[in-house]
């Protein structure tokens, strides 16, 4: 039997694009009218006005311009993917990433499924916390030197960092970018159903370091003379270092919290970082330029897909036939059974979650139609706000215009097909999770 192959991911990327362009010459034009929503602060539809409006077809020409103004539109997750790969190669050519890695190795020592859990319950909380995505990125080289140590293969490194933040964002009962906005568009507290929603994540995070355990066990092999643990030593120098390395993590969490942070300013602390670091470890100012500039270009290439992913949905929005896509998904749920309704719900959230990859821009764009829609069948709005995050939430993990997605597996040297085929039964699974919870609160 011959196995799954898909080409390049540039490649791919790119064919949606002209896939997308292709669909605005098919699908008819449409739009519903939209309003400023005070609680959540977005531009957010109005149900029941689906229009039809004038065709505007994008061109082979046009989809490829949409390239560059993905770049543009993805300009601030670039720009940190960019300096962030630029400070770790400084951490790395000051030897205090190796030493990092050694050390943890040792410590977990035979107990090295430990290290699976733990990483992987800390970035389930970044994705629970605050939908944690592309801010991995840059942490992709620390975790493949750590999978190398304790013998496992890069897909152990996807798996513990954007699989189980895909896991902790979609589960999350409080995601501000997923259950927060589809919450408050539902009119619902952001609490509300909390119960549920914790006792689903838990479950959810548990099946998944399970299987992410199991994986990298059946794969794992000696680590080679390279990557086993040497002797290490922090010296005085060495700490200074990896506390440089983590004040930026700390300052963007506050800043966050407190000040409204977002990817400029945690571009803008790594940056800070990375040249202190290349002083305090005595690469120099030349030394720490050249080995900037070397971690940049090491991660251009996951810059770019990120951009490229981002001009899938600009073309299908030039199109105006996103609107159209939701209308003609969502109209056949009216005939349904409500049981059915609302198990049918997340494949059409999955679907929509292809051409529109941004969860709260799908919140904003699906939920103002779906909410009256389950009023009127008597489904519960708790039940609509979990097949949007089971549907949006798990599509995360498969769907190409997921481009911080895309540009981690590049990074890892993990081909795509081989992550589908990892993903598949677990994320079978956790949507059958999802619609258990969904049947518990119909």
């Amino acid at each position: 039997m011959r196995k799954l192959h898909f080409p390049h991911p540039m490649v791919l990327l790119l064919a949606c694009v002209l896939v997308a362009a292709a669909l605005t010459h098919i699908i008819p034009a449409g739009q519903f009218d939209r309003h400023d929503d005070a609680a959540t602060g977005r531009t957010v539809v109005v149900a029941n006005t689906y229009h039809r409006v004038d065709a505007q077809p994008v061109g082979p020409f046009a989809a490829f311009v949409a390239v560059p103004r993905g770049f543009v539109a993805a300009a601030e997750v670039i720009v940190l993917v960019l300096l962030v790969g630029g400070a770790w190669t400084v951490v790395d050519k000051a030897g205090t990433l190796r030493a990092i890695v050694d050390w943890l190795v040792g410590k977990f020592g035979r107990q090295r499924y430990l290290a699976i859990i733990i990483l992987s319950c800390a970035f389930a909380a970044g994705g629970a916390l605050e939908n944690m995505g592309e801010e991995i990125i840059p942490l992709v080289p620390v975790l493949l030197l750590l999978c190398q140590g304790f013998g496992y293969d890069a897909m152990t490194a996807a798996a513990m960092s954007i699989g189980a933040a895909i896991v902790g964002s979609a589960f999350s009962p409080l995601n501000p970018f997923q259950a927060g906005i589809a919450l408050k568009l539902a009119q619902l507290p952001l609490l509300s159903g909390a119960a549920l929603r914790i006792v689903l994540l838990l479950v959810a995070v548990a099946l998944w370091i399970g299987w992410t355990i199991r994986h990298a066990e059946r794969t794992r092999v000696e680590p080679d003379e390279a990557h086993r643990p040497s002797d290490v030593v922090f010296d005085v120098r060495q700490r200074l270092i990896l506390l440089l390395v983590v004040a930026p993590f700390v300052a963007y969490v506050i800043g966050v919290l407190n000040y409204g942070w977002g990817f400029n300013e945690l571009s803008a602390a790594f940056l800070i970082a990375g040249i202190f670091i290349g002083l305090v470890g005595r690469l120099g100012v030349q030394g720490t330029v050249d080995a900037y500039f070397d971690g940049m270009r090491s991660v251009t290439a996951a810059a770019v897909l990120i951009g490229v992913a981002r001009s899938i949905s600009l073309v299908l929005e030039d199109g105006r036939v996103i609107d159209t896509i939701l209308q003609g998904l969502v109209s056949p749920l009216a005939d349904a059974p409500r049981a059915f309704a609302a198990v049918l719900m997340v494949p059409v959230q999955a679907l929509l979650h292809i051409p529109v990859s941004s969860v709260s821009g799908q919140a904003v764009l699906t939920m103002p139609v779906m909410i009256p829609l389950s009023d009127l069948l008597g489904i519960s709005r708790q039940v609509t706000v979990l097949a949007f995050q089971a549907g949006a939430g798990l599509t995360e993990f498969w769907t190409p215009t997921n481009g911080s997605l895309m540009a981690i597996l590049l990074t890892l040297k993990c081909p795509y097909e081989r992550w589908l085929r990892f993903v598949a039964p677990a994320v079978l699974v956790l949507t059958l999770l999802f619609i258990g919870g969904m049947l518990v609160a119909l």
